[in-house]
């Protein structure tokens, strides 16, 4: 595609104006924006959007005027959203502005090369405070990930009652905020407090070892207050999921094994998702919990425009809820918008075959929904469902947060296919359990 025309005319699409722009949001500089108000009018109109959300409009035929390879109306449209755009204005700027990133590397090629600028200035911006700091942040004002830690945790603990040697396989990104809970459960249990081995994969490479020594030494000193006996491994610097093996991950006969994979499985090209899982089987886990948030980026990789519009129903879903939740100056909501960012860009702007094993994080993000997720892990295990319990442990936890959250247990023949955490009727994130 000859996209030189809007290039060369506008100084705000070379490449360097988008990495520097990048560099810039991640240090907190403040960008000079257009003010505009969300009812602005639409390229194919001289009238208001009618809903006032004009971003989705926009975005969605700047889509399709790349799928269709017309310059004139990409330059026209790219243009329009970035006069439109803002990281810190009302949601339909921010929509705009981390989609026309992705946008325009999608229009030059230049994806993955605008990722991996993203992905370096994240990983010098990390460290342990701040990004626990972030996590529990976020815990506390959306139950988006604790949904699937009380879930998961409530399966873990039944599936291991009366058990004395514990050995749970952690394959999550949230700093192990999870299992302060299940230690608190298991040191006031009834019969004799077990031995907890945690086992930790590390499945980015924005978690660095520094952070998880530290995350490790919190672990051990909280165990020791609760008067559980415990022991803490790490395991990091693979290139992929398929590399694990029942030896490397310590796993020895007399203990109770449970593999807890929290939105980890998104992480592994599709042609490999059947190995991986056989894999966990082969440790004959007494339980395996398994958490993905609800979207479908795979059944439409081919059709670009298909895919957009998968992508933006999931992310517009998560902008609201981060509004909903957070104040609009926040300093965790910013933040979490600019993880969003790296994503959107990996999820359409990069192909599968760019990205190179142990070259840091770069993996080509393909989520599928619950039912697909259920369809795959039902070869190898039989689901166990939630018990009553564990639901009503996920409903008081969901009166904690703000309207709009809710559960939803399907029922019939469903009954056993996980549940889901809803927003506004939506599902955004399933969750689910399983046994050999």
């Amino acid at each position: 595609m000859d996209i030189s025309p809007y290039i060369s005319k506008k100084k705000h699409f070379n490449i360097g104006h988008i990495e520097a722009a990048a560099i810039d949001m991640h240090r907190g500089n403040h960008p000079q924006h257009s003010s505009h108000t969300s009812t602005s009018r639409s390229s194919d109109s001289s009238e208001p959007c009618e809903d006032g959300k004009w971003a989705s409009k926009l975005l969605r035929e700047c889509a399709k005027a790349i799928s269709e390879r017309d310059s004139s109306k990409i330059q026209h449209l790219l243009w329009m959203l970035n006069e439109l755009s803002s990281p810190y204005g009302d949601s339909d700027q921010k929509l705009a502005y981390y989609f026309l990133q992705a946008l325009f590397c999608k229009a030059t090629e230049s994806g993955l090369r605008c990722y991996k600028t993203l992905s370096s200035v994240a990983e010098k911006n990390n460290n342990f405070d701040s990004a626990r700091k972030l996590i529990l942040k976020f815990q506390e004002v959306s139950p988006w990930t604790t949904f699937g830690h009380v879930a998961s945790n409530g399966a873990i603990l039944e599936a291991l009652e009366g058990e004395t040697k514990l050995h749970i396989i952690d394959i999550s990104n949230t700093l192990c905020t999870q299992w302060p809970t299940l230690l608190e459960a298991l040191a006031t249990r009834n019969d004799e407090t077990p031995h907890l081995k945690l086992t930790v994969v590390v499945v980015t490479a924005n978690i660095v070892g520094s952070v998880m020594n530290e995350v490790g030494q919190r672990m051990e000193k909280f165990a020791r207050l609760m008067g559980v006996p415990f022991e803490f491994n790490v395991i990091s610097g693979l290139n992929h999921l398929g590399e694990l093996t029942k030896e490397g991950l310590g796993v020895q006969e007399d203990e109770a094994i449970a593999v807890n994979c929290i939105g980890a499985l998104r992480r592994v090209e599709v042609e490999d998702r059947e190995a991986v899982i056989s894999m966990f089987k082969s440790l004959s886990p007494r339980v395996v919990t398994v958490v993905e948030e609800e979207a479908d980026f795979c059944s439409s990789r081919d059709d670009f425009v298909k895919s957009f519009d998968e992508c933006l129903k999931f992310y517009t879903l998560y902008f609201e809820t981060l509004e909903e939740s957070f104040p609009p100056t926040s300093n965790e909501r910013l933040m979490l918008e600019r993880e969003c960012s790296r994503s959107i860009v990996r999820v359409l702007a990069c192909s599968s075959d760019e990205f190179e094993d142990g070259e840091g994080d770069y993996y080509c993000e393909r989520r599928e929904r619950g039912i697909q997720w259920f369809e795959r892990l039902k070869n190898a295990f039989t689901s166990i469902g939630f018990s009553d319990d564990v639901v009503d442990d996920v409903k008081a936890l969901l009166k904690r947060y703000r309207g709009g959250w809710s559960l939803v247990v399907p029922q019939g023949d469903d009954h056993l296919s996980g549940i889901y955490l809803t927003w506004k009727e939506e599902p955004v994130v399933w969750a689910s359990a399983w046994k050999p």
